[in-house]
């Protein structure tokens, strides 16, 4: 038991260190040398043969011209949001770039796509397959991404000729342009506005002659306010019958009470009373009063007073005294007469009502009469009216769009105009030139190749070594058999000896 626990203490793997990393190299040195003259040999043939060179573009994107859209509005505003270039902006202008088709025509006009030793595996495909496939190596081989934080977007490109290289991106750019001309202006513009314009005009020439005709067979010139005219004389007609029913009201209570008025007044009145008494006969009375009194007094010297003849003279008396009292209570009268005013005022009040009535009575048949006329007139002329607007706004409606489609097209000839000067939101902001210098020069690439070869030659001898199940010191027997090593006899190889 003391052994084993030696031998398994003995045998515990440790970190390598640098002798015996340097013994795995020397073992597998036959595999490290061919591995890095292969590696280094392959550099030294990229070197010489395989120089690429470099051709870059950068295409710049901007809002140099912001095209009114094609609304119906006479002024479509302006979209000011859209003004500064978005990540939209950019990322759509890169995939037109990208695009299929762009790459086709780059392809045909540079003729990259020509037959060559290696068509011979493809001769079935045609001309149209040769194409394809040269355009898809265009697009895997054209680096086309958007610079950060910028408005640019940079087009690179490698070839083995530094004139092929700079041609192909100024092809790029010739393509891309006219495609972006394309898309964003599409043909056909002028054309149709150029029709519309021509339609709208007949429009409007055929809505004013409707209109003109319709004012000529109607006799109307602005029925709208013909008939707001005549709404308001029918409304004046309106009160002026509402005030004429009053007025006849109250004329006909006048007749009335002038009538009743008249029944109850006297034709004549009297003006003077006189009242006098009669003096003569006073006198006379008061004269035989005296007298029969003397001739009493007379009497009663003679004889008694219930004699016979002083009774009768006391009777005369009395009936002399009567006398004179009733002539004092009956006076003499003299009375004067005349018209009475009243009378003739109410009489007079009574014939003005009744001739104000009769021509009451004529005025509101008359306002009757004029208010049917302008009632009639106000139906028509509302009709009118509903048919004239509706003419007018027609006619409104064809100037309006005549207006807007001229208006249109010159904005799509200047459009046109601009396209054709190539006045576009995008620019070459760097032109492709072709480059003096490769990419990576000889003495880079060798010392990136010696480098390269460094590291495949060291792995591949330690990935031979890792392979190898031979037994190599006495440590590998103990590690894999767990048995102890009592000798180990060296091997001669080529007059050397190892392990």
């Amino acid at each position: 038991m003391a052994d084993e626990d030696l031998i398994r203490g003995w045998i515990q793997p440790t970190t390598p260190t640098a002798r015996e990393l340097a013994m795995v190299l020397f073992r597998q040195r036959r595999v490290f040398v061919g591995v890095f003259l292969g590696v280094l040999a392959a550099a030294a043939l990229y070197a010489t043969f395989g120089t690429s060179y470099h051709a870059t573009m950068r295409v710049l994107v901007r809002r140099g011209r912001a095209d009114a859209p094609m609304g119906a509005a006479e002024n479509a505003p302006l979209d000011l949001t859209r003004l500064a270039t978005s990540e939209e902006d950019l990322n759509s202008e890169v995939e037109l770039l990208r695009d299929d088709d762009v790459m086709r025509k780059v392809v045909e006009e540079i003729g990259i796509g020509r037959p060559d030793w290696l068509n011979f595996l493809h001769s079935g495909a045609g001309d149209a397959g040769r194409i394809e496939r040269a355009a898809r190596r265009l697009a895997h081989n054209i680096k086309v991404e958007p610079v950060k934080k910028s408005n640019l977007i940079a087009i690179d490109y490698s070839a083995g000729d530094p004139q092929a290289a700079a041609k192909v991106l100024r092809t790029l750019a010739q393509v891309y342009l006219d495609k972006h001309k394309v898309v964003h202006r599409p043909g056909g513009e002028f054309e149709f506005f150029e029709q519309q314009t021509t339609e709208a005009a007949n429009r409007l020439e055929t809505s004013k002659q409707h209109l003109l005709k319709f004012t000529a067979d109607h006799g109307v010139i602005a029925a709208a306010q013909q008939r707001d005219l005549a709404l308001g004389k029918l409304s004046e007609l309106d009160i002026s019958a509402r005030q004429t029913s009053i007025d006849l009201a109250e004329t006909q209570q006048r007749i009335r009470v002038l009538q009743e008025q008249l029944s109850s007044l006297p034709e004549r009145t009297t003006t003077q009373v006189h009242t006098a008494d009669n003096p003569e006969l006073l006198k006379a009375d008061k004269s035989s009063l005296l007298d029969l009194q003397l001739k009493r007094t007379q009497l009663l010297t003679k004889f008694e007073p219930a004699h016979r003849l002083v009774r009768e003279v006391d009777q005369q008396i009395v009936q002399t005294q009567s006398a004179i009292a009733g002539e004092s209570q009956s006076p003499v009268r003299d009375e004067t007469t005349d018209k009475n005013p009243q009378f003739e005022w109410a009489k007079s009040e009574l014939q003005h009502a009744q001739v104000q009535l009769k021509g009451l009575k004529a005025r509101e048949a008359a306002t009757t009469v004029q208010a049917a006329d302008y009632r009639e007139m106000s139906a028509r002329l509302g009709d009118d009216a509903v048919t004239q607007q509706q003419l007018i706004d027609d006619e409104k409606a064809a100037e309006e769009n005549y207006l807007l489609y001229v208006k249109k097209q010159e904005e799509v000839r200047m459009a046109d105009a601009l396209d054709r000067r190539g006045i576009v939101n995008v620019a070459i902001a760097e032109q492709p030139v072709a480059p003096a210098l490769p990419a990576w020069s000889a003495w880079m690439v060798m010392a990136v190749g010696f480098v390269a070869a460094g590291g495949a030659g060291a792995g591949a001898a330690f990935t031979a070594d890792y392979l190898n199940s031979a037994f190599r010191n006495p440590d590998d027997v103990l590690l894999y058999l767990n048995a102890p090593v009592l000798a180990s006899l060296p091997k001669s190889v080529q007059g050397r000896l190892t392990a």
